[in-house]
């Protein structure tokens, strides 16, 4: 088994908070297990405990509903990942005569169907959970409606185990279709609105209870607790968006071709963190195994309010009854723009040593809010912090999410030898209160005093730096000096900790050192020369690689996908509060 880092395969989630549905077993998932041994990792394999099939229609092709089964690797850290080849096996044995299975061109994997049996083969399972395949299931020539059967899936990997899936599939059922509600979707902190969910059963049969899923996002908050919904809430130390999901199971005998909406609405309010927010809710037929897989292992809180419950809208008539058994219409969902801000502090650090020794520096930016920063939908990193080596030094180790450019910031094809400049890019999210540190090691070729360089947090777009929604643009630049005078005491090298003053570079003008062999070291401020040594007192303002994707809200998808979709995979960290205050 090889690790791997999961942020290229992120880009192929990010399209995913279709299956928001998967998103909120995501948020679930990532709060249940901490991730296992290296040596013997666990996946679990999950999906829908029920999926119900249009009955075929005698003569032509019937309809197909997709299948989708997830795979949760329970490890939440950049770099937990799998890196093998994984091989996933459908028992279709019992659906023999009652369901045909076919896989599409966006069915996950390479999968081939021979008998009474699937396997499908793919590589790597990134932390997290993700969707592992699709099946294309239709009601079988001959089948009857209530005609009912299984399906198993297991896995096998190199070093690996997994806890195997079981779903069952029925022709006919209900069919529940959550309505789309007309949300107002520009917003200002502490704004409410009432989310009146609606849903309407147009299957062939009643429901006998529904689960209903509620997924919001860090800058959304929903007040009310209830007593039959369960809570999960992302942990603050756990990467990604921060979902908080609430399962309210809601009882009574929901018939098919009624409409139902809640007795007492929800209310939705923006908080005062709220940035760009997604909603998403979510309806299905209620029971003990569809709330497990949508639990999917993770502990839960019961909320202590009053009852939710659901009343009859009125009778739809005839036209209700279609068997429109889709469940793509289960779920809707609500994206909102609220009108805030959020103040991106940089800040720098101090090291001294002669030359050829080596020193450490942390460097990086805290987010002191009000909002959190979450590009759910594109996937897109928030921020760049942008570093410029000090002259007369040498990168010698850089953590994984840097890349070298040249002093000009632009692209440098040779990664591996010490450059004058290095750009970092952010996660998807950027939490209030959190940020990103970035641990460097650098080599101190020539000993000069007060030499230092520029961290600066930007944007990713170097035509245009400025962060859109950070109002103080003074503090997004903070400096790492060495040899600073006045045996480490602060020679400038700080932000102003978030009062929107200027963050200057050191004010003492720096000065020749001698060397051990006895010769004067050149100025600081000399011009840099060579590959291993940057611009001292760059701004940090431009260079670096644009980062790729729209900041457009796309098509539910996830996911973080995988959303979603997840999602998360952000690695944050408190600023040392005391020493950069």
């Amino acid at each position: 088994m090889t690790r791997f880092s999961p942020r290229a395969t992120l880009r192929r989630a990010a399209g995913s908070l279709a299956a928001a549905s998967l998103v909120a077993a995501a948020s679930l998932a990532g709060a249940a297990a901490p991730a296992q041994a290296d040596d013997a990792p666990v996946f679990t394999l999950g999906g829908p405990a029920e999926t119900a099939l249009r009955p075929h229609p005698g003569s032509g092709e019937p309809q197909r509903t997709t299948v989708e089964f997830t795979l949760n690797n329970p490890a939440q850290g950049e770099g937990d990942g799998y890196g093998g080849h994984v091989t996933l096996t459908f028992d279709l044995g019992d659906i023999a005569g009652v369901a045909d299975v076919a896989f599409g061109e966006s069915a996950g994997a390479d999968c081939e169907v021979t008998g009474t049996k699937a396997v499908c083969e793919d590589w790597g399972v990134w932390p997290g959970l993700q969707t592992a395949v699709r099946l294309q299931v239709s009601a079988a020539e001959g089948s009857g409606a209530g005609d009912t059967g299984a399906i198993r899936v297991t896995g096998e990997a190199q070093d690996a185990t997994f806890t195997p899936f079981t779903t069952r599939v029925t022709v006919g059922g209900p069919d529940l279709v959550m309505k789309q509600l007309p949300f107002d979707q520009e917003l200002n902190p502490g704004d409410t609105q009432q989310a009146p969910i609606t849903f309407s059963n147009r299957g062939t049969r009643d429901a006998d209870g529904v689960l209903l899923t509620l997924l919001y996002s860090r800058g959304l908050d929903i007040p009310q607790r209830y007593t039959n919904c369960e809570y999960t809430v992302d942990t603050p130390d756990a990467p990604g968006i921060g979902w908080t999901t609430a399962l309210c199971s809601v009882e009574g005998a929901f018939e098919a071709g009624e409409t139902y909406t809640l007795a007492t609405p929800l209310t939705i309010e923006a908080t005062t963190r709220a940035f760009y927010d997604t909603f998403v809710y979510r309806i299905h037929e209620g029971g003990a195994a569809q709330r497990t897989a949508q639990r999917a292992g993770a502990s839960v809180e019961r909320g202590e309010g009053p009852v939710l419950k659901a009343v009859p809208v009125g009778k739809k008539g005839a036209a209700a009854r279609s068997l429109d058994l889709d469940p793509r219409d289960n779920q809707q969902e609500a994206d909102f723009r609220t009108k805030n801000t959020a103040d991106f502090v940089a800040y720098g650090d101090e090291a001294s040593g002669p030359a050829g020794t080596t020193v450490k520096a942390d460097l990086g930016f805290r987010n002191e809010g009000p909002a959190w920063i979450g590009y759910i939908r594109s996937g897109e990193s928030v921020a760049t912090v942008d570093f410029t080596v000090p002259q007369g030094a040498s990168v010698i180790a850089k953590p994984d999410r840097c890349r070298a450019v040249t002093a000009e910031g632009e692209y440098r094809e040779d990664q591996k030898t010490p450059a004058p400049r290095y750009v970092c890019e952010t996660s998807m999210t950027v939490r209030d209160g959190e940020g990103l540190d970035l641990p460097f090691e650098l080599r101190i070729d020539t000993a000069l005093i007060g030499a230092s360089g520029a961290v600066t947090v930007r944007s990713n777009w170097v035509q245009d730096p400025a962060l859109p929604f950070d109002p103080k643009a003074a503090n997004n630049t903070a400096w790492l000096v060495l040899n600073g005078e006045g045996d480490g005491a602060d020679s400038g090298g700080t932000t102003d900790g978030g009062s929107g003053e200027p963050s200057t570079p050191p004010t003492s003008a720096p000065e020749p050192e001698e060397s051990p062999s006895g010769t004067t070291a050149p100025s600081a401020s000399a011009t840099a020369g060579g590959g291993t040594a940057g611009t001292a007192g760059g701004s940090g303002g431009g260079g670096g690689l644009a980062a790729t994707g729209s900041v457009a809200l796309a098509a539910s998808g996830t996911a973080v996908a995988a959303l979603a979709a997840g999602l998360v995979l952000f690695t944050a960290a408190r600023r040392r509060a005391a020493r950069h205050a």
